[in-house]
């Protein structure tokens, strides 16, 4: 086995488990949020995203070792739940549910609550890509982080919570799939 094998192999867990998570968020994110659209909206995005999510774990899983380090979108595995990782999750969970509490309770904003749980969301990428060394995380980080920013604007331009929960929910979705579909399709190019 050379050192490229072997470090594709290190890195294939974290691409993986990295993956499947975004899909099952990403597809969280267009279920829960669609559903203040009018019909046939809701339904055509909720199968979309199934249709999608589904297609990407089967995309995923058959990547097998293709997907490695020249794609820079895997943690290595090694430190893939170390203490970097604690850190994030840990600030990530108490700017998400004190936010929350201060968005719902204390403002009384729930429309733009789903604006705040992308934003807390994409900003965690932010960290997560520097402690893993994974570029595409910054750019996830960055997509997001914009499309809850556009989702408080719309809010405050007078937007209902409709239009909020579109921007900022489903296109965060959306997002997340993306960030799962560029290694895959970035692993089926010639090296």
């Amino acid at each position: 086995m050379t050192n490229g094998e072997m470090t594709e192999k290190r890195r294939l867990p974290g691409f993986v488990i990295g993956a499947v998570v975004a899909i099952g968020f990403g597809t969280g994110f267009i279920i829960g949020n669609s559903g203040g659209l009018t019909a046939p909206w809701p339904v055509i995005l909720r199968v979309a995203a199934v249709v999608a999510g589904v297609a990407l774990l089967i995309a995923t899983f058959r990547a097998g070792r293709r997907v490695g380090p020249t794609t820079a979108a895997a943690a290595p595995s090694s430190s893939f739940m170390g203490r970097g990782y604690w850190l994030v999750v840990l600030v990530e969970a108490i700017a998400l549910f004190g936010g929350l509490f201060v968005v719902n309770g204390v403002l009384h904003r729930s429309e733009v609550a789903v604006a705040w749980v992308a934003l807390v969301v994409g900003l965690h990428f932010y960290g997560l890509g520097r402690v893993w060394h994974t570029p595409l995380y910054h750019w996830l980080a960055t997509g997001m982080t914009l499309l809850a920013v556009a989702g408080f604007i719309l809010y405050f331009a007078g937007a209902g919570a409709a239009a909020v929960s579109l921007v900022a929910g489903v296109g965060s979705g959306v997002a997340l799939y993306l960030a799962v579909l560029w290694p895959l399709l970035q692993s089926r190019r010639p090296a």
